[in-house]
């Protein structure tokens, strides 16, 4: 199981990433964007991740994995239950939501040149 403290390690470990308490829930984000939020209770992590792919991430583990809510489809957002991730893959997912928010050139300098 991740906790908050995980994510939030790897969260501020990121370049031009800053917390925010907003509401009673953690996001984190990039300038305005947000890439990354944790539900009030601290068990469902919201994150950025391609509208074309959701639906196969959703698929892939529907126990993992959710839809925003209807309101929310509009935007690049998966959920996850914490409770069924792992550190490993909470890492990836929270980085590729943060490659969505800033520019290459900060990719390159933070991830190297085989990320992208």
């Amino acid at each position: 199981m991740v906790t908050v403290a995980d994510i939030r390690a790897v969260a501020l470990s990121l370049p031009r990433t800053t917390e925010h308490l907003i509401r009673d829930r953690v996001k984190f984000r990039v300038g305005q964007i947000v890439y990354a939020a944790l539900s009030r209770d601290e068990t469902v992590l919201g994150f950025g991740y391609p509208r074309e792919e959701r639906e196969a991430l959703v698929a892939s583990d529907p126990v993992k994995f959710a839809f925003p809510s209807e309101s929310d489809m509009r935007f690049q957002w998966v959920h996850a239950s914490m409770a069924e991730l792992d550190v490993e893959e909470m890492t990836e997912l929270v980085i590729g939501a943060w490659t969505m928010c800033v520019p290459k050139k900060v990719i390159r300098a933070h991830l190297g040149e085989d990320y992208l």
